[in-house]
This record gives structure tokens, sequence and C-alpha cells, in this order.
């Protein structure tokens, strides 16, 4: 199952109100031996929110405060290699279900997806996932 970055971020704010919902959701999933896993772009993602200022909805952390949390969700979860595959399925998704904007993100998770073999994301997101009827997309107050 792949972790979106909706959930890592909330990982990274100990006082948000989302934060023990992800951490209980987490803990179910691994004592459900679910296996939790990353891919590059949910790092891309999290490193930019991480790092953008909190005036522009950023957590305002510096650069070494970023890269500690990436080694700590790198340690948390399955970090799965960038491939060549995730380019071309990537593409095809986007033309053919015409996305445009910002979800070509979540598109590019998906594209991730497939060139792993993952069939569920863990996400607050569900919306955003809601165009690719095989992927399970499930809420961490849903587990």
């Amino acid at each position: 199952m792949l972790v979106d970055t909706s959930v890592l971020t909330r990982t990274l704010q100990p006082h948000h109100s989302l934060y023990a919902l992800t951490d209980r959701a987490i803990e179910r999933l691994l004592a459900q031996g679910r296996e939790l896993q990353i891919v590059p772009q949910n790092l891309v993602e999290l490193w930019v929110v991480a790092t953008r200022p909190l005036q522009q909805n950023g957590l305002g952390m510096t650069p070494a405060d970023a890269a500690g949390e990436l080694a700590r969700i790198k340690r948390m979860f399955e970090f799965l290699p960038e491939t060549p595959a995730v380019y071309p399925i990537w593409e095809t998704l986007v033309i053919e279900r015409q996305v445009s904007g910002k979800p070509a993100h979540d598109t590019r998770l998906v594209a991730a997806m497939q060139a792993h073999g993952l069939t569920s994301i863990l996400t607050f997101d569900k919306s955003g996932f809601s165009r690719y009827a095989d992927i399970e997309v499930i809420h961490p107050a849903d587990v």
C-alpha cells in the first residue's frame, strides 16, 4: 500500500489535529501485516511542503530539518525506487484521463503504484484518486 504525501505530511506535525489519526492508522495497518511503501515522488512533494514558508501554506522547515525528516520517513516505510516504467505509465494516464494541473502529481503516484504492482493508497485526499477505479483509496479514518 502506498502512503500518500498527505499522510506523510501529518507525521511531521505532532500538534496537527490529524496527527493522532494518522499515527493510529499507520500502527493499525502495520499490525494487520500490511506493507506500507513510499516512492521518490512522495519525498519530492514532502520536501516542497516542508521547506515552503508558513505564509505560503508550508511547514517552514530548514533544508537541514527537512533532510532529517526524509531520512526518518525512509526508515518508517519501504522506499521503492524510481523506475523507467513510471514515466510512460504516467504519460498514458494523463492523456487518456485528460488530467490537467496539480492532479498530474497524484497521477504520477498512481503511475508509480502501477509500476510497482501496488493497488491501494492511504490518503486524506480520496477525491484526488477517485478517477482510478482500479486503485483502492483508503482514508486513515477508515482503518
